[in-house]
């Protein structure tokens, strides 16, 4: 069972969905016959048969890149979904938050069990939430018990179905805003005592790296992670509504089921995700991302060890989440790390293996239908020519 880590929890990816178009050719390097890539291209092609408007993947391993397409990246148009494709990457980004605070713990600038009260003195107080009792590494790991804001049902309401999505998707929403939402609701648990995904989790750790650097988080991502390693498809947009050339449109059916009319949601104000999911990326960026986090090219050992020491996720036996990292088993044994995400109109994931050789990511531009989980097995277990 695969762990539902996107931001946008309201709205189910259902299997069942009105046919989207013909699927398109593999493209790029190595896209032809005897890769070893041909599951991965028909477990693609698979989800735009169940529904999804079009799927880019780009995987990287020792033969070299590869990447593949299928179905439609414009509904109106009818143009195809290319590998150089952007998108947003939803909670992929608390890869990225969880990476900087590790790199400033391994500069002796904060501990892991620092209390989140000793940064953000106050902030996390009411209805039995209380920052004094809560470290850094629970919210990291998400053993914090803090309520996540995009449970509360009006935020639901207002941002992720139809009515209030098209009266609000250009609003501007502060940290404090979101952590507020969070606080008019009782903790899921005490801190230490369970695991709940919560997106108040992340926000409050991008507030940390701001009390902590001067800068802001997105600062901190662009200096320590995007420029050296030369992502120059990958960017923290903040309050900026549209998503960067080349990319293709993001669809949504804005309800909680599969039926009924698909609607465009590409432009909106990602500030409603903040450090929880609000970045933007192509699928060889994160490839190149997770490939160096893996092999330890952004962290000193002590600490990406800490980030892969694991606790257990309910429901899911063969996922642990460590700090904004996730260990998944696959059926064939194999080991892959790495981050699922999601926003309106976009599901993502990008995974490595352990060594950081092997690493594939792949987007959705439909929210409501495909399996991922079906990708990565293909990738990962049945990769044939």
């Amino acid at each position: 069972m695969r762990v539902r880590t996107t931001l946008v929890g309201t709205t189910a990816l259902l299997l069942s969905a009105a046919l989207a178009g013909p699927a398109v050719a593999a493209t790029g390097p190595g896209a032809g016959a005897g890769h070893g890539h041909g599951a991965t291209r028909e477990a693609v092609e698979a989800a735009v048969r169940a529904g999804v408007p079009g799927v880019t993947a780009t995987a990287k391993d020792a033969q070299g890149t590869w990447s593949t397409t299928a179905g439609t990246g414009d509904l109106r148009t009818g143009a195809p979904r290319s590998a150089a494709d952007r998108y947003r990457v939803g909670s992929i980004t608390k890869t990225f938050v969880a990476t900087v605070l590790l790199q400033l713990e391994a500069e002796g600038r904060l501990s892991l069990d620092d209390t989140v009260d000793t940064w953000l003195p106050g902030v996390v107080r009411g209805h039995g939430h209380d920052g004094r009792r809560i470290t850094v590494r629970r919210l990291l790991d998400h053993t914090s018990g803090v309520y996540s804001y995009t449970a509360d049902e009006g935020f639901a309401r207002r941002y992720f179905l139809k009515d209030g999505f098209f009266q609000h998707r250009y609003d501007t929403l502060t940290p404090g805003d979101l952590v507020a939402i969070a606080l008019k609701h009782e903790p899921d648990f005490a801190p230490g005592t369970s695991w709940s995904y919560s997106n108040t989790n992340y926000v409050l750790a991008g507030m940390v790296i701001e009390k902590v650097t001067g800068h802001s988080y997105a600062t901190e991502i662009r200096h320590r992670i995007i420029d050296p390693l030369h992502l120059t498809a990958t960017s923290v947009p903040g309050a900026k509504v549209t998503v960067p050339r080349p990319s293709s449109r993001a669809y949504s059916k804005l309800t909680e089921s599969a039926t009924g009319r698909t609607y465009d949601v590409t432009t909106l104000n990602p500030s409603l995700a903040s450090a929880a999911g609000e970045m933007i990326s192509d699928s060889a960026d994160l490839d190149r991302f997770y490939s160096a986090l893996l092999r330890g090219k952004l962290l000193p050992a002590a600490q990406l060890k800490e980030m892969k020491t694991t606790v257990k996720v309910d429901g899911a036996p063969n996922t642990g989440y460590g700090l904004g990292l996730m260990d998944r088993t696959l059926t064939c044994g194999v080991h892959i790390w790495g981050h699922d995400g999601g926003i309106h109109g976009s599901v993502s994931s990008a995974v490595t293996t352990a060594d950081g050789r092997h690493s594939l990511a792949a987007n959705f531009n439909g929210d409501w239908a495909g399996d991922m989980d079906a990708v990565l097995e293909a990738e990962f277990c049945r990769q044939f020519g």
